[in-house]
């Protein structure tokens, strides 16, 4: 599911070469004999860069960061591999939170009703709100993202010793995990990391940059925690024109239980987009009637850069996925500059699905 959604259009592969045709061979030869089944070009250009280092002016200290990070992210790669049948939201909140304040019980009841949806919890593998998350939604549905800090992150006792807890030394390879397995992001109380991947994910999503998932806010009962949050928003970057008004179609103040729902919702009809060129390939679990369909391309007509909404089969381009290959899709093509307009397209087809 996770790399169904493509946040941007592909280029044109251009073959990746060292200026040296021998060596070029020899990288190609390699990566025959080794006999991978993964897309060779991708596994020649990864070698191809790696050797171009060696001759560039790279220091010593990026060469081990970026080695490093390669290995971070290659492992973490084999740990979602099993899991990639499974929808996922990832939970953010402060870790200092008790376990008898409000706010972890409501992780946790939260975690629990995510869980019997079939959806596993990913979390930054830490204590409070994270740990609530986790007992909430059990080993066996949690995967932990811990992160190496100078005072020793310990992971709850939950993922401890778990196949399934990564531990990083870089913020920025987490956070890309983090966003690139999600299909759902739920932020509860916490301080500047809550607030840092929070609003990471909405950039990404608001510039196009990652595929559209809910951000839920999640607040004790009766608490003013994203209230205040929401009302600075709405106060100063709204008011100043910083953002605009359907940037706010990316999040939702919720309950658990309208944290849960709005989730669920969010895929009762919607399974996943791609880009095809400048077109969008949305993929659809049941069809939308002809009728919806032409009331779309009327209430989404601002959305619309050109034509109309097409509803289809899957396209040639999408072969590389056969175990969607059945879906429906709603091709179209949008304008790439208001995503929070386009994020409502998909509140649409959810709406207006039609009736098996």
């Amino acid at each position: 599911m996770t790399n169904q959604d493509q946040p941007a259009g592909p280029r044109p592969w251009i073959p990746s070469t060292v200026g040296d045709p021998e060596i070029d061979a020899r990288i190609r030869s390699l990566v025959t004999e080794m006999g991978t089944e993964k897309p060779r070009e991708l596994i020649e250009e990864l070698i191809t860069t790696a050797l171009k280092m060696a001759r560039d002016s790279t220091s010593v200290a990026d060469l081990k960061m970026i080695n490093r990070a390669l290995k971070e992210l290659r492992f973490a790669s084999r740990v979602f591999a099993p899991y990639k049948g499974r929808r996922k939201v990832s939970v953010f909140g402060s870790a200092r939170t008790p376990e008898d304040a409000p706010e972890y019980l409501a992780a946790e009841e939260f975690g629990r009703k995510m869980r019997e949806r079939g959806y596993m919890i990913i979390t930054g593998g830490g204590d409070g709100i994270m740990g609530a998350a986790h007992k909430g939604a059990g080993r066996e549905d949690s995967i932990g993202l811990n992160i190496r800090l100078p005072f020793e992150q310990a992971a709850n006792d939950t993922i401890e010793g778990d196949k399934k807890l990564v531990n990083f030394n870089y913020f920025f390879t987490r956070k890309l995990n983090f966003v690139k397995e999600s299909h759902a992001i739920a932020l509860f109380p916490g301080g500047f990391g809550t607030m840092d991947e929070g609003f990471e994910a909405l950039t990404l999503m608001q510039t196009g940059k990652a595929r559209m998932f809910p951000v839920v806010l999640v607040d004790k009962p009766g608490g003013t925690y994203w209230k205040s949050v929401l009302d600075f928003l709405h106060s100063h970057l709204l008011g100043l024109r910083l953002i605009s008004k359907d940037d706010f179609n990316f999040l939702r103040l919720c309950t658990v239980d309208e944290a849960v729902a709005h989730i669920v919702h969010f895929y009762s009809n919607y399974h996943s987009s791609r880009w095809i060129g400048p077109r969008m390939s949305m993929r659809l679990l049941r069809p939308l009637s002809q009728r919806l369909i032409e009331k779309m391309d009327t209430e989404f007509a601002d959305v619309l850069a050109s034509g109309k909404f097409e509803q289809c089969g899957a396209l040639p381009e999408e072969s590389g996925e056969p175990e969607i290959a059945h879906l429906p899709r709603l091709f179209f093509q949008p304008h790439k500059r208001n995503f929070g307009r386009l994020r409502k397209v998909i509140d649409a087809v959810n709406e207006q699905a039609a009736t098996p």
